[in-house]
């Protein structure tokens, strides 16, 4: 039997290093990412010689997959592997889904995830807004600043307080108890902020007014050269608040990083043209990817658990 176990803070570092080990890092598989939605997704992961597979046990009607973790550049796809077993592969970065097709030829399908496709810009245009395309970022940023005597500060553990506050707040105005996906939403991020100090990784920002938190940000380094932004929160009486946490929070990190990832816009339409109007550079595009189970007469060591 494939064995699979439900994310825990045990397996973090066998994790992070296939994770690392990977060809491409998007943002939905990284650890404080699974960590944080594990429960609502009941996500569970087996690990093999060289890779980690990440199974999604809830919010489905059967089991599904999440993309594959490891150097699967490298990895002959026609030997045994828990693929022997078919199923559905969400969240596959195109790199990979490729190298299944090339391998596996008819057993796969693929289908474009658009609504999964991650959105990546250069740091150092979301920290300082120049040139034609974002000027209206920076008027609204300017104009912020203008308004509001507002203090930007980086998340610490001694300031985590004030952004479970406020996240408990902001639930309270959306109405967050009407609402499942915002519910799950602010249990992912409770997770990720209640494991602060033992997810290696994470950054944050905040923007208080007169000592009150009215904006924050939370991000996880990737890689060696990306920061990608997991959740963001602001008061909205607040004009141009989220222009200025998303630029201030940039500001503070581009030394650091080349690349921003501000993660998937889920096929909303709104979403969508709010992404698209910081004038992305690049995308991780993805796949969900159908394996057919290898016929009867083709043995493999791989039993579904």
């Amino acid at each position: 039997m494939t064995e699979y176990t439900a994310v825990n803070l045990d397996l973090m570092s066998h994790y992070k290093s296939l994770y690392d080990a990977s060809p491409v890092h998007a943002s939905d598989t990284s650890f404080a990412n699974i960590w944080g939605w594990a429960e609502h997704f009941g996500l569970e992961l087996h690990f093999d010689e060289r890779l980690a597979w990440l199974r999604q046990t809830r919010q489905t009607p059967r089991p599904v997959w999440w993309s594959t973790i490891g150097p699967w550049r490298e990895i002959d796809w026609t030997r045994p592997s828990p693929l022997d077993q078919g199923g559905e592969f969400c969240r596959v970065p195109e790199d990979l889904a490729l190298a299944w097709k090339e391998a596996l030829g008819d057993r796969v399908e693929l289908a474009e995830a658009r609504g999964q496709w991650e959105y990546l810009y250069r740091a150092q245009n979301l920290a300082t807004l120049k040139g034609n395309k974002l000027h209206k970022k920076r008027n609204h940023v300017n104009a912020f600043f203008k308004s509001y005597p507002a203090i930007y500060r980086a998340i610490t553990a001694d300031c985590l307080e004030d952004v479970l506050r406020m996240q408990q707040e902001w639930c309270m105005w959306h109405e967050c108890k009407n609402s499942p996906s915002l519910i799950a939403e602010n249990g992912a991020i409770r997770r990720v902020l209640e494991c602060w100090d033992e997810i290696p990784g994470l950054r944050g920002g905040a923007l208080y007014v007169e000592n009150k938190m009215i904006a924050y940000t939370v991000g996880e380094v990737l890689g060696k050269d990306t920061l990608v932004v997991h959740f963001e929160k602001a008061r909205s009486a607040f004009r141009g608040v989220y222009q200025a946490i998303n630029q201030q929070f940039a500001a503070a990190e581009t030394h650091n990083v080349t690349w921003i990832n501000r993660e998937q816009d889920l096929d909303e339409p709104g979403l969508r043209q709010a992404k698209a109007s910081y004038a992305p550079e690049n995308f991780i595009k993805k796949y969900t990817v159908t394996v057919r189970a290898k016929e009867s007469g083709q043995k493999s060591e791989y039993s579904t658990g």
